[in-house]
């Protein structure tokens, strides 16, 4: 059986303080909605081009997201670095350029790590969509020696 391949459509965070850390992913550019469903509790959500991204609070039975990894392709690496920065981002590496593009990674205030990347074809990509690299983390990424 064929069948298109599967992408991301949905990440969802945890922190323990879900409006400071709507400052930090707004710092990327993406934009918040504060709401909840039905019973559930009050988190944000951004969605773009079929993508939401979303924070919640941690709850009593909900463990830490911190061990995950998240990415983002944006259009000035460096000039987003500074507004996560200002934001109290933490740089683990610096922006440099790679085989990917220009890149860096940051912890956020909850100690999520976040890559960000410019592809050097980010302004002709197709449909939102370009390659990415697949050899997990460079050492040092997650801020671990």
């Amino acid at each position: 059986m064929f069948a298109a391949p599967p992408f991301v459509n949905l990440v969802v965070l945890r922190s323990g303080d879900i409006d400071r850390a709507a400052t930090f992913y707004n710092a990327i550019g993406l934009l918040f909605t504060k709401h909840s469903h039905g019973t559930g509790p009050e988190h944000y959500s951004s969605e773009v081009a079929g993508f939401v991204f979303e924070i919640y609070p941690v709850g009593a039975k909900q463990q830490p997201t911190t061990s995950a990894r998240i990415g983002f392709s944006v259009d000035d690496v460096d000039s987003v670095v500074r507004s996560l920065e200002e934001v109290g981002g933490r740089v683990i590496s610096a922006p440099k350029d790679s085989e990917w593009g220009r890149r860096a990674v940051m912890k956020d205030l909850d100690g999520h790590s976040v890559e960000l990347i410019t592809p050097p074809n980010r302004d002709k990509m197709n449909d939102g969509l370009t390659e990415t690299h697949a050899d997990g983390m460079t050492p040092g990424d997650n801020g671990e020696p």
